[in-house]
């Protein structure tokens, strides 16, 4: 286990993770009713009929909304197996233990706040 967080922060940070796990699965059963990823496609897809042009528009937010909440509890799903493996809390980059008020902010951080800059300000190919 990270040595820089108590016990006690380690619960805090492993209780919001699986909350907002449980919000992200809420909203994503929600939001395709039910439906696989491909099932809600193609509902939307036969939906176009009516107004095509504005359809394919919310076609396009809906399955981006459905990517970013993927994404989301993709990078959950992976801070608690950190979390579980003992490695949680460690920037990925650098090795630098990750202040306990920047996991506190967004427990999946992968980064400290000096090398996710860093990648946020390196250009994109």
């Amino acid at each position: 286990m990270s040595t820089h967080l108590t016990a006690g922060q380690q619960a805090l940070l492993e209780a919001a993770l699986v909350q907002r796990q449980h919000q992200l699965d809420r909203r994503l059963e929600d939001h395709h009713r039910g439906l696989s990823r491909v099932e809600h496609a193609r509902e939307l897809r036969e939906q176009d009929h009516d107004d095509q042009p504005q359809r394919e528009d919310e076609r396009d937010v809906d399955m981006a909304l459905s990517d970013l909440e993927l994404r989301e509890v993709g990078a959950v799903s992976a801070a608690l197996r950190r979390l579980h493996a003992g490695d949680y809390g460690r920037c990925a980059d650098c090795d630098a233990e990750i202040p306990f008020d920047r996991l506190k902010a967004e427990p999946w951080a992968l980064r400290c706040v000096a090398c996710e800059g860093q990648r946020e300000r390196a250009p994109r190919p």
